[in-house]
């Protein structure tokens, strides 16, 4: 059990932040599930909460109600270390995996967030990533997902072990005609085949979806890694994707439209139901509540639009339409069931309370990027009476913030002030999180 210090030795650590330059340890858990310096030690520039200063002043907390403001943030830590632009990032266990524009994965360390290991280098500029099992799923530029296991030997940590459509599945298909598609004028592939970039990854129930800027979705086997189905899904390039805890999976496209596909009576998907959109306005992101009835599409236009639906999915009620940005938002995510958080073009991150009906109104704003939010991913459950948000950048930037949970009367969590108690004594760990990272880290995905 956390134990609180005493209002004297708080207001002595306080006093001397710089002496503390570690983040808040983060709850391990599994994700369901978005440049590398050439030396294999943290770089330099990854300033490792060298912008981290520790500044929560209790009593100076707001207690304005957040229906009437809403607050702004400063991160944590910025760490730096991609060559190319960051373009998806997972949590796996007390682990961040970022991935970038420019062909590499680096895999981040908390609490202190130092560099742990990287990998991908030379394999095509990565996509989306999501981990299951003891493997990890990237989807690249070059139309093809590659899987990475976690060496129990090696000290190299992650080591490639396939690439889909594998071998196997390729040579079973290959010699029948009628397995061929036409992807465009006297071209044609394998209908396991991506035929353009794969922009998207999910994962649920021992499949992984991915979707292609080809318009089609395909489903794999996690087990065997085999191709199982292929699904001419839009009319444009599919942007996104989400698989509910029902197992309903939402693609989110450039045609407008997200569509809501699950299992008939038999093991193929089936079209379930269509949720519009705005006209000629392409959808970026897609996210889904832990219940399933509700959808949240983020829109090139600055929009957020919510939908609830029928009790088998196939009708769709717009419930919210809501300007939450000034430029396109390119990502989404839901905290606890309560929060959804947007990130933009335009540089800023937005923080929306969902209401029962769906509906969202503004509870913060994060600035701090210096070019557009491309990925979020929040932590699964309460830290410290709040949640921690990363976020990855153009800028070639990844961003940890926390973020407070106030209740509806504007007064700050109870457990709130435990956040400065793990800041203050988080360092303790520091050592021991770094004898045992090769172990933390098989644990976490094994």
């Amino acid at each position: 059990m956390l134990m609180l210090p005493s209002k004297q030795s708080l207001q002595l650590s306080m006093a001397s932040p710089s002496s503390y330059r570690t983040p808040l340890l983060s709850e391990s858990s599994s994700i369901i599930s978005t440049s590398t310096s050439e030396s294999e030690e943290s770089p330099a520039t990854s300033q490792r909460f060298q912008d981290f200063q520790l500044q929560l002043q209790f009593k100076n907390i707001s207690r304005i109600p957040i229906s009437c403001t809403f607050h702004s943030y400063k991160s944590l830590a910025v760490l730096s270390g991609h060559v190319g632009t960051v373009s998806c990032l997972a949590l796996c266990g007390e682990f961040i995996l970022s991935a970038s524009q420019g062909k590499d994965i680096i895999v981040w360390q908390q609490p202190d967030l130092r560099q742990f290991t990287k990998f991908g280098l030379g394999d095509g500029s990565v996509k989306a990533l999501v981990t299951v099992g003891n493997k990890v799923f990237t989807a690249h530029q070059d139309s093809r997902i590659r899987v990475w296991k976690v060496s129990r030997r090696s000290e190299n940590v992650f080591r490639l072990v396939d690439t889909l459509p594998t071998t196997k599945d390729y040579l079973g298909k290959f010699m029948k005609q009628s397995n061929y598609v036409q992807t465009r004028r006297h071209h044609k592939k394998l209908w396991i085949e991506h035929a353009d970039s794969i922009s998207c990854l999910a994962v649920c129930n021992g499949y992984i979806y991915s979707g292609s800027w080809d318009k089609s979705l395909k489903v794999w086997r996690v087990s065997d890694l085999k191709c199982l189905e292929s699904i001419k899904a839009h009319d444009d390039a599919i942007n996104a994707l989400v698989v509910g805890n029902n197992g309903v999976v939402y693609s989110a496209s450039a045609d407008g439209k997200i569509k809501a596909w699950g299992k008939s009576s038999g093991t193929t998907h089936v079209l379930k139901g269509i949720l519009e959109g705005h006209k000629d306005v392409s959808l970026n992101s897609v996210v889904v509540s832990e219940d399933g009835n509700f959808v949240y599409g983020g829109g090139s236009d600055g929009y957020v639009m919510g939908w609830v639906g029928n009790k088998n999915l196939d009708g769709w009620k717009l419930v919210c339409e809501v300007k939450v940005h000034g430029m396109a938002v390119l990502c989404m995510c839901l905290m606890m069931g309560e929060f959804l958080c947007s990130g933009s073009a335009d540089k800023s991150i937005c923080i929306w309370k969902r209401e029962i009906n769906g509906g969202l109104f503004k509870f913060g704003v994060i600035k701090g990027h210096e070019g557009p939010v491309k990925c979020l991913q929040a932590s699964p459950g309460s830290v410290g009476g709040g949640f921690m948000l990363y976020s990855g950048s153009l800028d070639k930037s990844l961003r940890v913030w926390w973020i407070p949970k106030y209740n509806d009367e504007g007064k700050k969590d109870s457990s709130l002030i435990q956040v400065g108690t793990v800041l203050i004594y988080g360092a303790r760990s520091l050592q021991k999180c770094r004898r045992t990272g090769i172990k933390s880290l098989k644990n976490a995905l094994f």
